[in-house]
This record gives C-alpha cells, sequence and structure tokens, in this order.
C-alpha cells in the first residue's frame, strides 16, 4: 500500500479504451503500483482524447480512494429557495444564457429576477423555425437568434470555455444537468449539450426561476429605458405593447443580433463604443474527411464507435488580421441565422449524436474598427452594424431570395471562378452558386484565401473538391460593447444599467455568457443591500 494511511488520489491515465471498469481499475492500480484490492473506489473526474499520434487513446483523469471511499456526490437538485415578496427587483432584459444564470444567481442571493423577452417561449420558438427553413421566411422576434434560450438554443449547444478565470465553471455545467442536460458534459473535455436536448433543459430553468417567485415575461420587446434624469439613474424599461417594468437593477442581456437595442441606447444617451469581430463563410465537409485526418483513418476506413465525431480548429495571421474557424460542428448542419428577411445569415449546429455525415465551422477573418470606417460617417459609433447589414443583404441578394444561401466550391474561390455546380449540403433552404470572391470584402477575401493555402500545406485536403464554401457568417460576436465599470459592472452612463454577456461584448459562448450573468448578479446583489 502507498501508505498506511488512507488517502485520496488523483490518477491520470492514458488508456485505449474508456468506460471499462475492471481496465480502468486495474491500470490504476499499476499506476498507483499497488493490488487491485487495495482501491476501494473511484470516479472518473474528466475525459479526453489524445489523437496526436496514429495510437489513440483516452486521457483520463480519476479521483481514487486508496483504503477509504470517496466522499458522497451531492445531488444536482433545481430547488431554489423562493424569494420574499419584500425582495429587491432585478430587471432582466433577455432570456438568453447570461439572462438566465443571472436569473438562477439572484433567487440565491434573495432577489427577484424579472425576465423580459422579446422573442417566444422555448416550445414556440420551435414551430418559428419551419417557415424559415420550408418557406424561406423569417419571424422576426423569433427565429434562430431571438427566443427563449437565446442563439444558443438551435446552436449546438457548446459549452467548452477557456474562461475559467471568471467564474465557476463546473458550477455551470452542474445547473445544466441539474435541469436535465447529460451528466456527461461534467466528465468531457469538449462538453456540449445538444440542439435536441438544450430546448428542454432551456424550459426547466425557466419553470425554476417561475416556481421561486421570479417572473418570464415573452413578447415583451424593451424599446425604451426609464431613466430618472435628475440622477442619471435607470428604473426599468417599457415594452413595444407599453407595459412597464419597474426594478431596483437592469441587466442588459440581448444578445449579439439585437440590433435596435443598441440605437435605443445611442438615442437614450447610454455610450457605445465600437469592438472587434469576425465575417466569413461556413466551410463545409464529410464528417469522414475530418474523421480521416483527425483518427489517422485509412482512405475508407470507418471511425470506431468508441470514438466521437472529429472536431478541429484552425487559425493563423495573415497581414495583422486573424483568419480562423469559428464553432465548429461536427456531425452538424448549417441553418439560416438571419433576424430579418432581407438578409442571410448562416451558422452552424449540431444534435446530441453529432451524426450528420458533414462537418462545417466558420472560416472567418478578423475585422476591427477602422476597416469600417466607410460607414462611420452616417452610422458613427454603430458603424460595424452597418457593416455586418450590408453584407447580409448583399448575401440575401446573392442567394436569390427565400433564404437561399450564395456557395461555392473552395477550388473555384481560390482560383477566383464561378462553380459550375455545387456539391451536397445540410444548408436545408438550397444553395445558389455565386462567386463569393465577389460578394465578401476585398481585404477579407484575400485573407481567406491565403489561409486556406496555409492550411491546405498543412492538412492535405481541406481546400479539397470535397469541401465547400457558404456565405455569409456575420455574427461571430457583437459589433459593439456597451462600457461597464469594471469593478461595479455598471454603465458609466446610467447608475443601475449591468450590460452584460454576447451582446454587450463581454463574453463569446453560452459558459462564459452564464459566468457573465451570474457575476452581474453577484454583484448587483452586494450594490443593492
Amino acid at each position: 500500500m502507498l501508505s498506511d494511511t488512507p488517502m485520496l488520489v488523483d490518477v491520470v491515465l492514458p488508456m485505449d479504451k474508456a468506460h471499462n471498469p475492471d481496465e480502468q481499475k486495474l491500470a490504476i492500480a499499476g499506476k498507483l503500483g499497488i493490488a487491485v484490492d487495495e482501491i476501494t473506489d473511484f470516479r472518473l473526474q474528466k475525459e479526453s482524447i489524445d489523437a496526436r499520434q496514429k495510437l489513440i487513446r483516452f486521457q483520463l483523469r480519476f479521483e481514487v480512494g486508496v483504503g477509504m471511499d470517496l466522499p458522497a456526490e451531492v445531488p444536482l437538485t433545481r430547488n431554489y429557495q423562493p424569494v420574499s415578496d419584500q425582495a429587491k427587483r432585478v430587471l432582466i432584459v433577455g432570456c438568453g444564457p447570461a439572462g438566465l444564470f443571472a436569473a438562477l444567481r439572484c433567487i440565491e442571493l434573495g432577489l427577484k429576477p424579472i425576465i423580459v423577452e422579446r422573442g417566444k417561449d422555448v416550445s414556440s420558438r420551435r414551430f418559428d423555425l419551419a417557415p424559415i427553413m420550408r418557406q424561406g421566411i423569417i419571424i422576426e422576434d423569433s427565429n434562430y437568434c431571438f427566443g427563449e434560450g437565446g442563439a444558443g438554443t438551435f446552436s449546438d449547444g457548446k459549452l467548452y470555455t477557456r474562461s475559467t478565470k471568471r467564474g465557476p465553471v463546473r458550477e455551470v455545467y452542474e445547473t445544466f444537468v441539474a435541469h436535465g442536460a447529460p451528466k456527461e458534459i461534467l466528465t468531457e473535455a469538449h462538453p456540449h449539450i445538444g440542439s435536441n436536448l438544450l430546448p428542454n433543459v432551456v424550459k426547466s430553468m425557466r419553470e425554476s426561476i417561475i416556481s421561486a417567485g421570479g417572473e418570464v415575461h415573452f413578447g415583451a420587446k424593451v424599446v425604451r429605458l426609464l431613466i430618472d434624469e435628475t440622477r442619471l439613474r435607470i428604473e426599468g424599461a417599457v415594452c413595444a405593447t407599453g407595459e412597464e417594468f419597474r426594478a431596483d437593477a437592469v441587466i442588459l442581456a440581448t444578445g449579439h443580433s439585437a440590433r435596435d437595442v443598441y440605437s435605443m441606447l445611442l438615442h437614450q444617451g447610454v455610450e457605445l463604443e465600437q469592438k472587434s469581430f469576425a465575417v466569413g463563410v461556413r466551410i463545409e465537409h464529410p464528417q469522414s474527411f475530418i474523421d480521416q485526418r483527425q483518427y489517422h483513418l485509412r482512405p475508407g476506413e470507418k471511425r470506431p464507435d468508441q470514438l466521437p465525431a472529429a472536431r478541429y480548429s484552425v487559425t493563423t495571421t495573415i497581414q495583422d488580421r486573424g483568419v480562423h474557424s469559428f464553432c465548429m460542428c461536427p456531425g452538424g448542419f448549417i441553418v439560416p441565422a438571419a433576424t430579418e428577411n432581407d438578409e442571410v445569415v448562416v451558422n452552424g449546429m449540431s444534435l446530441s449524436k453529432r451524426d450528420s455525415p458533414f462537418a462545417n465551422s466558420g472560416f472567418v477573418v478578423s475585422v476591427h474598427p477602422k476597416d469600417t470606417k466607410k460607414f462611420e460617417n452616417e452610422h458613427g459609433v454603430l458603424a460595424g452594424v452597418a457593416y455586418q447589414k450590408t453584407l447580409e443583404q448583399a448575401t440575401s441578394i446573392a442567394g436569390g431570395g427565400k433564404q437561399k444561401a450564395p456557395a461555392q466550391k473552395v477550388g473555384d474561390f481560390l482560383n477566383q471562378r464561378v462553380s459550375s455546380s455545387l456539391l451536397d449540403t445540410t444548408y436545408f433552404p438550397g444553395l445558389t452558386s455565386y462567386p463569393l470572391h465577389e460578394l465578401l470584402p476585398r481585404d477579407v477575401v484575400w485573407r481567406m484565401q491565403e489561409g486556406l493555402r496555409f492550411f491546405e500545406k498543412k492538412w492535405r485536403g481541406y481546400a479539397g473538391s470535397h469541401a465547400q464554401l457558404i456565405g455569409c457568417e456575420t455574427r461571430t460576436s457583437s459589433p459593439v460593447r456597451v462600457p461597464r465599470d469594471s469593478e461595479t459592472l455598471q454603465s458609466p452612463s446610467l447608475s443601475g444599467l449591468f450590460p452584460c454577456g454576447e451582446g454587450a461584448g463581454y463574453a463569446g459562448g453560452i459558459a462564459s455568457a452564464a459566468l457573465d450573468g451570474w457575476r452581474c448578479a453577484e454583484v448587483i446583489a452586494t450594490w443593492l443591500k
């Protein structure tokens, strides 16, 4: 035995196979140099895949009890103590991950959250996606971007984040599990829930908020802030219906596509600033090609069942601008993510099993504020919004309307010629052959071309005959930031207003937005004491 004293130890093991307890226990004993029967208990903490060599290994981290049982796992429940009738009120504008997690944290801290959401509940919202796919008609307040759960609800539910310093990522994952997400997200290195499962998780979170005394109002599009002009303090908001919601603090968590909110803020004197974003296309490959490349498979060799659909990430810098993949969806689909009928915007999603025969990823180039200068005279700080909108409208025209998207084979894009035919695709509304090298801004096009050539040298076939570009990907992040004090998290223009999440420029995905909502709620609780 390692010691005469029972102990808990962490063990990291590379293994050929995962999820076989007997093999795992034997390997743990070998790593520790002890007999198998000295291991009283063990539990998987984290699982990742090491595919750098031809022999694929799972990298498993275990908590192990040697001569002692592991501490019992705390059951993950969704029981929240009801807030009192006298609780301070926090108005949360937006029901995406930032808004939902802010609301749940408010309840835990004894505050009453009131969510107002321009779109519909997640069940009704699902029905509103059908006209987009079948008729190319967008319901402008209920679509892939707007509605309960925000843009992430129907875009894979990827939870991986590097924002571990922002807050308790593990607690975010545990909250999802308590509301019905698969428990595997607690141990996977790159967790995701899937667009087929996430709607029910979001619905469960809403039920927790309401049962604890919070409120959630759908079809409540905010059109004006209620401001005490003498104190420059926010007092609530007015919705398009005329209904007023008053509160002691307001969290603005409207997401990256609520462009009318930026105009409203600007009109009411709230400070805004430009920020960088990225634009480009979706690049689609057969998933079998990605699997072969990442798992070192022979041509035609099928991916082993124990391995998930392979993912990838590519990035480089070309003349001071990033060129990189974005929101990669293994075994996924490309979907129409515009919010108005004169636009075409594409995005990616995956179901929980990630079993589509195609993989897609954003392939984008960074856009800095100085790249949008031609829009500044007319649009000022909203120049980036105008840049996006102009490209989205041109994409709609290029596609031919009804949410059809312009597309081009990668080889034709590199050689600047129109594709005489197009490849099969997961984009349901349909594709139109179009020279994307003429549609996208010139400084974006040549960097994309150089990036594709660079990645082709590193990864033969990435820009091959089975690769296709579908345009345009423009909503990678907000082109606007709503400034806030680094300590109080309040707008310097308006006391009591807490800009939050992706739409305010402080997050870049589901997990980081959830953490930002969590943080805003905690700061508000201290501020309102």
